[in-house]
């Protein structure tokens, strides 16, 4: 079965109405007397629902043709229930609280995309005002293209089929929570959209899997949280 996106359902669809209305539409007859005033009542008539026939297709192509771009424009964004970006990440979600993953959401896709990947890093550390290293929180790879986010607390249990899971700079999988040990650092969830399923071997870290992207990177969507500890 060939899988048909939104774009392509709508193009189809008013080319379908357009030949519909050529070879169907156009012979609609109304039976009456010829001649005389009911004749010409007749073609009044049909006239009318010739034109109301051209008026709602004309308006039925604007409406598929505004669904195409709406579509296409759409942004590939990435947002989260739990914060606003550039806001503050729950205390929940970091070493001080449950340290559990925030939900994450995001949508526009870009058509032609096979996986999704995403890593979460901390380029403030150890201290903003003087930092030295980008410390890898959470990496995911080979997620379904057609997942729409992750829920809150996500384990390796109830990922989307086929995710992946890479190393963080803890040395060990999913997420670990934000801990910074000095001031207000950011938190940057980075969502790429490749043209390809990496298929790495393992539990590769974020070096891995980025030198496998190149090149393969269609879009990127991202969203910043900060945190400080109390």
């Amino acid at each position: 079965m060939v899988d048909l996106s939104k774009s392509e359902h709508s193009i189809f669809t008013t080319a379908f109405l357009v030949l519909r209305f050529v070879y169907i539409g156009g012979d609609v007859k109304f039976q009456g007397e010829t001649g005389g005033r009911s004749g010409d009542g007749c073609l009044i008539m049909e006239s009318m629902m010739k034109t109301l026939q051209i008026f709602l297709l004309t308006c039925l192509i604007f409406f598929q043709i505004n669904l195409l771009y709406s579509e296409d424009n759409m942004s590939f964004s990435l947002t989260s229930p739990a914060f606003t970006h550039g806001g503050e990440i729950p205390s929940r979600y970091t070493c001080q609280g449950k340290d559990q993953s925030p939900a994450l959401e995001w949508a526009g896709v870009p058509a032609g995309t096979k996986s999704l990947v995403l890593i979460v890093d901390d380029p403030d550390a150890p201290d903003p005002k003087a930092p030295r290293m980008i410390w890898v929180h959470w990496v995911l790879f080979d997620i379904p293209f057609d997942a729409a986010g992750l829920p809150e607390g996500v384990s390796s249990r109830n990922l989307p089929e086929g995710t992946r899971e890479g190393m963080n700079d803890w040395n060990k999988t999913g997420w670990g929570g934000p801990c910074p040990p000095v001031g207000t650092h950011r938190y940057f969830f980075k969502l790429y959209a490749l043209d390809r399923v990496l298929d790495l071997p393992g539990h590769p870290g974020k070096k891995k899997v980025e030198s496998a992207m190149k090149g393969h990177v269609l879009d990127e969507a991202v969203l910043m949280g900060t945190y400080r500890k109390r």
